[in-house]
């Protein structure tokens, strides 16, 4: 992976453009940016190659289905050496969703997502609880999430 890949204004277009929507075809693209399909498909190939872009995914509202419960977990470690065990063993839990090593007061903030306060006590008791290196954790629960994007590149603000 390199790490210093020249980027111009129009991979930050592309970018933009497929942090709106990224199911747009490279050829729409091309069209919007003036410049041909292949020519989005080759940039797009040398910002994956640098690591830059990490694929794309689906992004679905857990509410709708069933999943009522998002929360925030600071978590307090045995010894801040501990965190890439314990990260390794949050990983392997499907409802943890993000994992943060921090600073301050937690060493990780993590986000977990769960059908609803029994699911979520079953998490935080028979898995998280129970991971070598926690000392113990602190539980936030979202009541509304308002905002969840990614950084406008080529914004000039």
């Amino acid at each position: 992976m390199e790490k210093n890949v020249e980027i111009d204004e129009t991979d930050l277009k592309i970018l933009g453009l497929l942090m709106q929507d990224a199911t747009m075809p490279y050829t729409e693209i091309g069209k919007k940016i003036n410049v041909s399909g292949g020519t989005v498909h080759v940039r797009m190939g040398k910002m994956e190659q640098a690591g830059i872009v990490k694929g794309s995914q689906l992004v679905i509202d857990h509410t709708k289905l069933g999943w009522d419960i998002a929360a925030f977990l600071g978590i307090y470690l045995d010894k801040s050496s501990l965190y890439a065990e314990v990260a390794e063993q949050l990983i392997k839990i499907p409802e943890v969703v993000s994992i943060n090593y921090t600073t301050g007061i937690y060493s990780i903030f993590a986000k977990i997502v769960c059908r609803d306060t029994v699911h979520l006590r079953e998490v935080l008791h028979d898995k998280i609880q129970k991971v070598q290196g926690i000392q113990r954790t602190e539980t936030f629960i979202s009541l509304e999430e308002s905002i969840n994007r990614s950084v406008p590149f080529g914004y000039k603000g």
